[in-house]
């Protein structure tokens, strides 16, 4: 028998992975009552299905590639890999599908949660289809906050049901290893699972429309990821598509390409880009268009609806679809969100607490692809888009003592952006094995905006690969160009 209940909150948050958690975090932190709604589990798509399952899949296969070439390491590496050792990994740090320690959190943080689908219901309301039939309606004193993140977009295929594609969830929660893997897509995704599953022994295809993997990245750091790619055996198709695939009487895929190749695999991944879940939310309730994403400010509240009570963050907005640049708008949104329910004056320069300008001007990304793609700021592409007139010095990694130490062999490069006119580094890009942790001292001089006179002051230790800021530096002053002052 079905019920109705109703209760009134400060603020209401639609989506309880990591972004919708910190909003609500922030709010409670802030003196404000909060509730979560969640149809799903608690933690989101990076906790299950994302970012925790992908790099668990990823590590020690990346690791155990690179044991042979450490001196004293090479009958380690003459081991097979414990796969089934992997996949339990995998399993643990996806909490096993199971949310009871990420409930337990938001019990102890003081934030209440209705599990369900939520909607929209007109301004501030929230109405809530829980699982066991019941209609719960939620009412928002301040703020309303839709942090529900994006689904895989597929491509138009046809008989997409009967073929039964992977898409990112089926990629990272698979209990065991394809034989033969077919990829469709040159993205982040697409390539960190190809590399992922090779290294668990499967034969990959990688099927990309573009001519070269990752186009958003500076092309010497794709080119070098594609190499390696190739190196270890995974089979890269450019300038191609799926014009067709079906699934067989054996359960095998049956695929033809557009240039009129043929392949069979035994899994299809389509990792062909993402789409907002915002199609069932109730948009319309508040005068929005269904389906599509919510643009925002950069205070995080949604164009388009009367007063200052609706936000959108995360990937949801389509800002930075990025785990940790949601939760960065998540900590921005939710300050705005308490000092507007406090009355108090919200500063609008950028980079200060109310205003989200890491989205625009420095966001971090690493593609933990082999080897690792580390980012931040401007690519050389970006600059002469935007009109910028760059500086762009080069640095081989491997020439850097910290590198050697790290493998006799490393293969790797920087490159850093400089703005000649006001001396300050505004991008960064480092491929190579590790260059993950370079990451944020590049996200550090570009969002603080650090002159390069006092860039050389910041001294690496030696032997450490971070000594390669300082080659950047004395590249930039050897090839004559001045340094400016602060």
């Amino acid at each position: 028998m079905s019920s109705t209940t109703s209760q009134t909150f400060d603020v209401i948050v639609i989506g309880a992975g990591p972004v919708g958690e910190n909003v609500a975090d922030r709010a409670v932190a802030g003196g404000l009552s909060a509730v979560i709604v969640e149809s799903e589990l608690v933690g989101g798509e990076c906790s299950y299905w994302a970012c925790e399952p992908s790099k668990a899949l990823l590590r020690p296969g990346l690791l155990h590639r690179e044991l042979g070439a450490v001196p004293g390491l090479a009958k380690a590496a003459s081991a097979p890999l414990d796969v089934d050792a992997v996949l339990a990994h995998r399993d643990r740090m996806s909490g096993n599908w199971d949310d009871a320690g990420q409930v337990e959190w938001l019990r102890q943080a003081g934030i209440e949660l209705v599990r369900g689908v939520g909607r929209l219901a007109g301004p501030r309301a929230v109405t809530v289809a829980t699982p066991d039939g019941q209609t719960v309606h939620l009412t928002a004193r301040h703020a309303v906050a839709v942090c529900t993140g994006t689904r895989a977009s597929l491509p138009p295929l046809p008989g997409l049901e009967e073929l039964r594609p992977w898409t990112s969830r089926e990629a990272t929660s698979a209990p065991r290893v394809p034989r033969r893997l077919a990829v469709l897509g040159a993205g982040v995704v697409a390539v960190e699972t190809a590399t992922a599953w090779r290294t668990l022994g499967s034969r990959v295809t990688l099927i990309a429309r573009e001519a070269m993997l990752l186009p958003r990245a500076e092309p010497f750091a794709a080119e070098s990821v594609a190499d390696r790619m190739r190196e270890t055996g995974i089979d890269l198709r450019f300038g191609t598509t799926i014009s067709a695939a079906v699934r067989n009487a054996a359960g095998e895929v049956e695929i033809e390409l557009s240039d009129g190749t043929r392949l069979v695999a035994d899994e299809l991944l389509l990792a062909t880009g993402r789409a907002p879940r915002t199609e069932d939310l109730g948009l319309e309730s508040v005068g929005l268009t269904p389906g599509g994403w919510l643009r925002t400010d950069d205070l995080f509240t949604v164009t388009g609806v009367e007063g200052e009570w609706l936000y959108a963050v995360g990937d949801v907005n389509g800002r930075a679809l990025l785990t940790h640049q949601g939760k960065y708008q998540a900590r921005v949104a939710g300050t705005v969100i308490v000092d507007r329910a406090r009355g108090r004056r919200l500063d609008l320069r950028k980079w200060s607490r109310h205003v989200g300008t890491a989205d625009l001007e420095a966001v971090p990304q690493v593609v933990f692809s082999d080897p690792e793609i580390a980012s931040v700021g401007l690519t050389t592409a970006e600059a002469e888009r935007a009109g910028r007139v760059v500086d762009v010095v080069d640095y081989e990694i491997g020439r850097v003592a910290g590198a050697l130490q790290y493998r006799p062999d490393y293969r790797g490069r920087a490159r850093i952006l400089i703005d000649p006119r006001r001396g300050t580094v505004v991008g960064a890009t480092f491929v190579g094995p590790n260059v993950a942790e370079l990451l944020y001292s590049a996200t550090v001089a570009i969002t603080g905006e650090v002159p390069l006179d006092r860039l050389w002051h910041a001294v690496p230790a030696f032997p450490t690969i971070s000594e390669v800021w300082l080659r950047l530096l004395e590249t930039y002053r050897d090839a004559s160009l001045e340094l400016p002052r602060s």
